[in-house]
């Protein structure tokens, strides 16, 4: 794909925004290949994404961001709004522990280009999954955890995460609670995979919970990490029928069929800009 310049933008719906946008951009010449609308009628907040072809804008980026930070203060004094750039590579961080499904998927994902994202680095909690790390060439960090030392633990975290800079921290089955303090700083970047339909199931053993309750469809959720366990904005969900015969194992077998491709595209539509959040909900311009 060619290169493009992908702008999201956020605000208090009003008449004239989408014609105010459009104006700004044809004046500056600029091609839009790609735009989508939506206005939360509960909030009443409206939500834009466009992709503009970067050969057509005579600026560089940050002089785009420039003019186009006048006009979202113009529209709005509370607009909320950003400019990618296509051609910055997109990194990721992934965090394990002992389950390894979700980083087999991205890792064989993006060595067959399907994610177009790099790895500069995947940290667990358990050892068992560095082999298959470093057989992509990626670095694995072995951090364990104990019950004593979890705060230093997670201080560690943070410092081989942060020196990543990464777009995305991925919480590939990462068996661990974030600290607070954790969910500020990755706000917006931290991403779960949480398997089950929430709300429904929240924390340990859904699999579990389901089984005893008896449930016909089970799922899994990608949403971003808030200091509420298991609470915040769901980005992506999906579902499966189980029946009256299937065990805590076979549940746990679909289960993670389901979960691969929930993550999955919950990661790429972040990395593509495509994932708006406006208080504890998302728009998801797929």
């Amino acid at each position: 794909m060619s290169r493009r310049f992908v702008i999201t933008f956020g605000c208090p719906d009003r008449v004239g925004i989408v014609a105010r946008i459009a104006t700004f951009l044809a004046d500056l010449g600029c091609l839009i290949v790609e735009a989508a609308y939506h206005t939360d009628q509960d909030t009443g907040w409206f939500f834009t994404r466009q992709e503009i072809s970067a050969d057509t804008v005579p600026t560089d980026i940050d002089e785009l961001r420039t003019r186009f930070g006048a006009i979202a203060a113009e529209l709005a004094e509370d607009s909320d709004w950003q400019i990618m750039d296509t051609a910055e590579r997109r990194r990721a961080v992934i965090l394990v522990s002992r389950e390894g499904h979700c980083l087999y998927d991205i890792l064989g994902r993006v060595a067959s280009g399907e994610l177009d994202v790099d790895i500069p680095a995947v940290i667990g909690n358990h050892a068992n999954l560095a082999a298959i790390t470093e057989a992509h060439g990626i670095p694995f960090h072995h951090l364990p955890f104990t019950v004593d030392d979890k705060p230093a633990a997670f201080a560690r975290l943070r410092s081989l995460v942060d020196e990543s800079e990464p777009h995305a921290i991925v919480l590939a089955r990462f068996m661990q609670i974030v600290p607070a303090d954790l969910c500020g700083a990755w706000s917006g970047r931290a991403l779960n995979i949480h398997h089950s339909f929430l709300p429904s199931f929240v924390g340990a053993k859904p699999y579990h919970q389901a089984h005893r309750r008896g449930v016909k469809l089970i799922g899994a959720t990608c949403h971003y990490v808030t200091a509420e366990l298991d609470a915040g904005p769901i980005i992506e969900q999906d579902v499966i029928r189980v029946g009256h015969a299937d065990t805590v194992t076979d549940i746990v077998r679909r289960g993670r069929d389901v979960e691969k491709g929930v993550l999955a595209r919950g990661l790429r539509w972040h990395l593509e800009n495509r994932v708006l959040v406006h208080g504890n909900k998302t728009v998801v311009f797929q």
